[in-house]
């Protein structure tokens, strides 16, 4: 058997005998059969259902084939349900503890709408953009292990890292999605934090970010990072502070300059940032909390004017910091920066990569190619399809072997090494055997 799904549960339930079928199988039913036995997997993420031990223990079979076995409401739940797209785990110590996806595929695009909603009525979206922004922005690719190597972790929702200077205001920001996470307990604080961070792009008429799902969060403030690694506003070198910054956590130039991009949406409060005006002929009368000094003129519109009104530098009430400035006097920025005035376009295609890039750093994903609710095939991997298990392919895809690795390895085993016995899957299977041969030779 090429693959094998190994369940351990508290003890092996006896089982009844199946009746004398009353017919022989069908070709059909012999392939349900010999696809479903060899190749089954358990449970749906979307479901995450505690089995009982009623239904452990209790099984019957309709009198014509094993198809039944799949179909019947009392074990359907120990097969694949291939139509899902998440996938559950059961840990070793039994039913009692199972070990789902990171975060659940539907309750996340639930979680968006509210988002969406959230955005209409608190016009949050550049607070959104920058929660995401931050606890993603921690990641230091020299260093492995995680979470010590910081990155979208969801860390920021405790209070250690919220009191870093750079995060100032953005505890306003969790007050507005807690909500939303209390809702949706199946998405975790990292995923939420970039679902809102997307959601906001895109709902300013910002580009589609390719956003993927399934990032892990820590477990208690330990976890944290220290503070230093978010970039300032005005350090005295800004060109060399934003490639330490930016370079350690694998972007490049043209990454740095997109991301600048950012900036069109928002202001900045001198109450928490030191910089800008207490108020300007933007901000005065909102919409949302009053004041503050915004970088364009329609502080709630993404698009390119943050290039434009920066090189032309006309108007005193829009703010420009000093890592603002230098992406027009930097040589290598300034290419970028360029482009973007002229072509929004441009600047949408290489914002859009550069936000999920950086919504990515330092995550660890369960599954480990990530969650995508948008059906791109393109981002979402390699489904998952019983016949290629099944005894007649002799050949797995790479990115197949990798899944089956990964699978594996969580659960104790890898794809060398089988894992124990697991009796009580192996009386199931002898029982639709026993069914089989009946029907077979019953007459």
């Amino acid at each position: 058997m090429p693959y094998r799904v190994l369940l351990t549960p508290h003890s092996s339930p006896s089982l009844p005998l199946p009746p004398p079928p009353s017919s022989s199988p069908s070709p059909s039913d012999m392939a349900a059969f010999r696809g479903g036995v060899v190749s089954a997997r358990v449970l749906s993420s979307a479901t995450r259902p505690s089995l009982s031990s009623s239904s452990r223990s209790s099984f019957s079979f309709s009198s014509s084939s094993f198809q039944c076995l799949r179909s019947s409401p009392r074990i359907s739940n120990l097969f694949l349900n291939q139509q899902r797209a998440g996938e559950v785990r059961v840990s070793s110590r039994g039913y009692g503890t199972i070990s789902a996806s990171a975060s659940d595929p539907d309750q996340l695009k639930n979680a968006r709408e509210d988002i969406k909603e959230l955005l209409k009525t608190k016009f949050c979206h550049p607070l959104l953009v920058r929660l995401g922004w931050h606890d993603a922005g921690t990641y230091n690719k020299n260093i492995e292990e995680w979470p010590q190597r910081g990155g979208a972790n969801g860390s920021l929702r405790f209070e250690v890292e919220l009191k870093h200077a750079a995060n100032a205001g953005l505890e306003n920001a969790l007050k507005l999605l807690q909500p939303i996470k209390d809702k949706y307990s199946g998405v975790t604080y990292a995923d939420l934090f970039q679902l809102a961070s997307a959601t906001a792009v895109e709902e300013a008429g910002g580009p589609k970010i390719p956003m993927k799902y399934g990032r892990v969060d820590t477990t208690n403030p330990n976890q944290s990072p220290e503070e230093g690694r978010l970039p300032d506003a005005g350090p005295p070198s800004p060109a060399d502070h934003l490639r330490q910054v930016f370079y350690r956590m694998g972007l490049n130039d043209k990454e740095i300059v997109a991301l600048s991009g950012g900036h069109t949406l928002g202001r900045s409060r001198p109450d928490r940032s030191g910089w800008g005006k207490p108020e300007t002929k933007y901000t005065k009368n909102g919409p949302g909390a009053p004041g503050g000094q915004s970088w364009t003129v329609q502080w709630l519109k993404f698009d390119n004017s943050y290039f434009k009104d920066i090189k032309e530098k006309k108007d005193e009430d829009l703010l420009v910091l000093p890592t603002d400035a230098v992406i027009f006097e930097d040589p290598s920025f300034k290419v970028y920066a360029e482009k973007y005035a002229e072509d929004q376009e441009a600047f949408f295609k290489d914002y859009a990569e550069a936000h999920a890039k950086l919504s990515n750093l330092g995550a660890k994903f369960d599954p480990p190619e990530g969650i995508v609710i948008d059906g791109s095939p393109s981002a979402q991997g390699e489904k998952f399809e019983a016949a290629k298990y099944s005894s007649g392919k002799r050949e797995l895809s790479e990115s197949m072997k990798q899944k089956i690795r990964a699978e594996y390895q969580a659960i104790g085993g890898s794809p060398d090494k089988p894992l124990q016995s697991n009796y009580f899957l192996n009386i199931i299977i002898a029982i639709a055997v026993l069914a089989l041969l009946t029907s077979l030779f019953g007459n």
